[in-house]
């Protein structure tokens, strides 16, 4: 085949799988406007580049490879959430969802050019052999991770069960790199976990929201039995979020039917969306305390919002993350996906959630948040949607809101890690949790001014 004739080819292609991306958000007047706009003429341009590095670069490129590499940089151009899935990532994504994989039990990101551990997942093998959040993973298998794509990474984190990978990670606190060396495993992430606290208390905590969480949700609640508790904590600290559908299953288990719990709106009228609560699933009546945290994002932002607008819960803890964007997966003819940021999202009582996030009722720092020098959240990354304040210029305060009760830590307290972006790790069982013990006292403390007022004291 000519230059010219795979030129043209590759340009066709990609015309193909814009036009699939594009005709979801755009109408044809839009798009007629974008070619007027003059769009269409620097298409020429790129045409041109394309073809002088194909013929005339030093070393011979795959085509598919710059064609790749052009639509990762045309879409880095926009917010950090919106990306290209290569069919193998794509892949892995729907994996993730499922909630069932093989590899070492981490979340990972790519945070200023580093391999970064979000959090390890509870009763994984990266877990047990102590990584923990904020590790920046610079060797794997002694291959250096520096400029590494997640895609890449995530290749060669995952593998065979019962295999050994030696990672090589810099932790802040350590005097020189630590290796580990861990076994593989499959790896079955259960999202929910539950059991009873002291007076009568139940505590479900949601680590992400996968295809199955509003069903174990509702599950462990009937385990524990809701009609003996005297209130219900839900711990969402560090739930960096996933499915919208699961975000409202789980709301829906403690609402009456007909409340609104989170609407989109977008640029163009179909992306604007209201989700309401149906009668088709049980109305746990206890009271209830949120946890949330500055890891807690996107769905765990929704379910915090909507309980707090409706006055369904107390929300305890730091104020959250502030990622209030819509991702819409897009399907690609290659196998390949568009993760497009489409719409944002709104709490019942119209507050955007976007580079704001949800101030808690009740603020308690945990001890890791006070002697951690900054907390990154929506707004400090790099091509963030702005939020409203934000569009009109108003700076946010460098402290916490003074609203309703402030603890700030004490002695022992939760250990979040040393991540950042929703990369703290879980609260460690054997050192006092600063956050749940004020929730539940404020539960406890409820339910005996209710037994007063009803006993006529």
């Amino acid at each position: 085949m000519s230059k010219k004739r795979q030129v043209g080819s590759w340009m066709l292609w990609l015309a193909a799988a814009g036009g699939l991306a594009v005709g979801l958000a755009f109408s044809p007047m839009s798009i007629t406007s974008a070619r007027e706009g003059g769009t269409y003429p620097e298409l020429r341009t790129f045409t041109e580049v394309l073809s002088l590095v194909e013929t005339n670069y030093v070393n011979e490129i795959e085509g598919k490879k710059l064609i790749r590499g052009a639509i990762r940089g045309l879409l880095r151009t926009l917010d950090p959430h919106t990306s290209y899935m290569s069919p193998e990532f794509y892949k892995e994504m729907q994996v993730e969802t499922s909630g069932r994989f093989g590899g070492l039990g981490i979340e990972i990101t790519v945070r200023s050019g580093v391999l970064t551990v979000v959090t390890p997942i509870d009763d994984t093998p990266a877990f047990r052999e102590g990584i923990k959040a904020g590790d920046q993973i610079i060797e794997i298998e002694g291959k250096s991770t520096k400029e590494m794509n997640l895609q890449n990474a995530v290749k060669m984190l995952r593998g065979v069960p019962g295999s050994k990978l030696t990672i090589t990670v810099f932790r802040k606190t350590a005097k020189e790199p630590l290796k580990f060396t861990i076994t593989r495993e499959v790896i079955k992430i259960k999202s929910v976990l539950s059991r009873m606290e002291r007076g009568g208390v139940g505590y479900v905590r949601i680590r992400s929201f996968q295809s199955s969480t509003g069903d174990e949700v509702r599950k462990a609640i009937e385990k524990l039995g809701p009609e003996e508790m005297k209130g219900l904590v839900i711990d969402l600290r560090n739930n960096p979020g996933g499915l919208l559908s699961q975000a409202v299953s789980v709301s829906n288990l403690f609402l009456g039917a007909g409340k609104l719990i989170v609407y989109t709106k977008g640029r163009i009228p179909n992306q604007g969306n209201r989700y309401t609560s149906s009668d088709q699933d049980p109305n746990f009546k206890m009271p209830i305390a949120v946890l949330v945290s500055p890891g807690s994002a996107s769905a765990s932002e929704i379910v915090a919002g909507a309980f707090q607008d409706l006055k369904r819960a107390t929300i305890v803890g730091e104020k959250t993350f502030g990622k209030g964007s819509v991702q819409t997966i897009v399907p690609l003819t290659d196998g390949s996906g568009l993760r497009l940021t489409t719409a944002l999202y709104y709490t019942p009582n119209g507050r955007l959630i976007q580079g704001k996030g949800i101030e808690p009722d009740i603020i308690v720092a945990s001890p890791a948040t006070v002697s951690r020098r900054r907390i990154v959240r929506e707004k400090d990354l790099p091509r963030h949607l702005p939020g409203e304040d934000e569009k009109k210029g108003i700076k946010p305060g460098e402290t916490p809101s003074t609203k309703g009760d402030t603890t700030k830590g004490g002695d022992g307290g939760a250990s979040t890690g040393d991540g950042s972006a929703g990369a703290a790790g879980a609260p460690e069982a054997k050192v006092k949790d600063v956050q749940l013990e004020r929730a539940i006292n404020h539960l406890l403390n409820g339910a005996r001014a209710e037994k007063a007022v009803k006993s006529g004291a």
